[in-house]
């Protein structure tokens, strides 16, 4: 039995979920999203995320009550087509965690109407695309030099994806 839960996401877990991105922002490798994260400024994002009628879904990845990981599907301009985003601390990474987030996501994918989940990843972070390959993403091509970060450089990254239903 998995040592993790994933759940959908309450208003009281917004700090918790901010904790986890900015966390995992400061190792510099895994997130678009870059150190220092305003936490305050993020943290009311989250909680606008997960107002009434906010067409985005979250969920906490739980270990021992406490939370170590975040996942995000957000509606993109394409009708039926949402971006995911997920963040684990590090000590959730590698043990099943990302996956029980990707399964709780996408069993919620299609029934809320999509029928394809997209998301990007830095080509070098093999562990996460060897995980997204297992729940069915594949890539759909190279965004190069697509994301200009705080430092000057270009990063590329991965475009991948899933379609859903038949």
């Amino acid at each position: 039995m998995s040592p993790f839960r994933a759940r959908p996401a309450r208003p009281q877990d917004a700090e918790a979920f901010t904790a986890v991105i900015a966390a995992v922002a400061e190792e510099a490798g895994y997130l678009l999203t870059e150190a220092p994260v305003d936490q305050a400024a993020f943290t009311e994002r989250v909680r606008g995320m997960l107002e009434p009628g906010c067409p985005d879904a979250l969920w906490v990845l739980e270990q021992d009550e406490r939370s170590v990981g975040g996942l995000g599907l957000h509606p993109t301009n394409a009708a039926g087509v949402a971006t995911l985003g997920m963040a684990l601390l590090p000590e959730a990474r590698g043990q099943g965690g990302g996956g029980v987030l990707l399964r709780a996501a996408l069993d919620h994918a299609e029934p809320a109407g999509l029928h394809k989940v997209e998301l990007e990843v830095f080509p070098g972070n093999g562990p996460a695309i060897a995980l997204y390959a297992a729940h069915g993403f594949q890539v759909e091509g190279l965004r190069r030099a697509h994301y200009l970060r705080r430092d000057g450089t270009r990063r590329d990254v991965l475009l991948m994806a899933r379609l859903l239903g038949g």
